[in-house]
């Protein structure tokens, strides 16, 4: 495989952007002019990161790249930081460019890393060939995309999160001191306020409520291991909640894992035999 480590400066993140890309492999018996002037288009998965993670992760603890090679397809591996794919604009004073402080991290995936991707490299840019996944954090963010961008995505894997009823969320819990109600405290100021945080993306819950039984959805699937004291119960949650209401999707789970890569390796090949990527026989080596 090829593995393009690419650096640049984001519009949408207001400052320099590292992600990673896998693209697929030359066969040894093509000639390279005619296998790189074929004009040939290559499915894409676009795979997130979870929390204090980067756009390495998935490289360094799984078997992605030879899942790729595999396939024949194109990974897209961006750095998200602590962001939970969300715009963070509460800085809104201009700085020295003249320009907002603070960063779309929900913005940038849509609206500047798909024009990157398929304007500059051999990515095809149809809802069928377009695919999206992303473990704990970037679960999260698999379930926003897909909810808010059907129109972008065929399928979509969410590893080791689910859904949460924002809807139902008080003024009160958001008091507690733990570490999810200062997380979710951050994200209700950041949105302005709850009301406005229930009414946005980040209530996806409530936006495929609004989606049921209208065909819009990508298809889903959600994966966890039953020991994830993180997740799975939750998960449970929402998967009758979507039974109730019309939600198709596959829940895959797999006993004695936790939220931990090992499961996630095996999740994510899991997740591509799910999309529909068949084997092409092309050479890992």
């Amino acid at each position: 495989m090829s593995i393009v480590t690419m650096n640049f400066e984001s519009e949408y993140l207001n400052n320099n952007h590292e992600i990673s890309i896998i693209l697929p492999n030359k066969p040894r018996e093509v000639p390279a002019k005619d296998y790189y002037g074929s004009g040939k288009k290559y499915p894409v998965l676009w795979l997130l990161h979870g929390t204090l993670g980067d756009h390495t992760d998935w490289i360094r603890k799984t078997n992605i790249e030879l899942y790729a090679c595999e396939k024949d397809l194109i990974v897209v591996m961006p750095s998200a930081l602590n962001s939970n794919y969300s715009n963070w604009n509460g800085s809104n004073h201009s700085n020295y460019y003249g320009s907002k402080s603070g960063f779309g991290m929900y913005d940038y995936l849509t609206e500047e890393l798909m024009p990157l991707i398929y304007n500059w490299f051999p990515a095809s840019s149809k809802r069928e060939d377009n695919f999206i996944a992303g473990l704990s954090m970037g679960g999260r963010g698999t379930i926003k995309f897909a909810a808010s961008h059907p129109d972008k995505f065929a399928a979509a894997a969410v590893l080791s999160a689910a859904p949460v009823n924002y809807s139902l969320l008080t003024e009160e819990e958001l008091r507690q001191d733990d570490i999810q109600s200062r997380r979710l405290r951050g994200m209700v100021e950041n949105a302005g306020g709850l009301d406005a945080f229930i009414q946005s993306e980040e209530n996806a819950w409530r936006v495929m409520d609004s989606l049921a039984g209208s065909g819009k959805l990508p298809r889903l699937l959600f994966a966890c291991g039953t020991g994830d004291t993180m997740i799975y119960d939750n998960l449970k949650l929402f998967k009758a909640h979507a039974e109730e209401i019309g939600i198709e999707a596959e829940f895959w789970t797999l006993d004695g894992y936790g939220h931990e890569w090992r499961f996630w390796d095996l999740a994510i090949q899991h997740a591509l035999a799910f999309f529909g990527l068949k084997d092409t026989g092309a050479s890992p080596y």
